[in-house]
């Protein structure tokens, strides 16, 4: 049974793969630094044992306005916004195309509301990676940021309907 647990020491980080070395680099020599560090946390997809077969990491960010689409944009005062950041998502070559990359996004959202229940934030920031990843993204009710094409932002009343 698959479960998604903070990353710890007991994780083997060894032996993922996605196929993209900056995310296998970010959560092989990163990842738990970061942890300790207070700067983001990662959470692993596993199906119980230390192998893990894909991750996300989340981060606190702030936004300005001006970078929203305009429907937001006039909605908000005209200065830093809290938000969060879902800084990378990857799932290893193994499990691919089992979609486990929804599985792991629908957490990030769940998480995401539950942060805007303590804090308050206006919504999920992702930076794609390139085209395909944008039009996954694109496919889950993320919105395109004016003049950014691989940015991409979920509102907080998108997050709260689905969460």
């Amino acid at each position: 049974m698959p479960e998604i647990t903070v990353l710890d020491k007991n994780h083997d980080r060894t032996g993922f793969d996605c196929g993209v070395p900056e995310l296998n680099t970010f959560l092989k020599a990163t990842a738990r630094q970061h942890d300790q560090k207070g700067i983001s946390r990662t959470f692993v997809l596993t199906d119980g044992s230390p192998v893990i077969l894909g991750f996300f990491t989340l981060t606190l960010c702030e936004a300005s306005p001006a970078s929203l689409p305009l429907q937001y944009a006039r909605t908000y005062p005209p200065h830093g916004l809290p938000a969060v950041r879902l800084a990378r998502l990857a799932v290893s070559r193994k499990a691919q195309k089992q979609r486990l990359g929804e599985l792991l996004l629908t957490e990030a959202v769940y998480r995401t509301s539950l942060i805007a229940d303590q804090a308050g934030v206006i919504g999920l920031f992702v930076d794609a990676k390139n085209a395909a990843a944008r039009q996954f993204y694109l496919r889950y009710g993320f919105l395109e940021l004016p003049e950014l094409p691989l940015k991409l932002f979920l509102p907080i009343a998108t997050i709260r309907k689905t969460a």
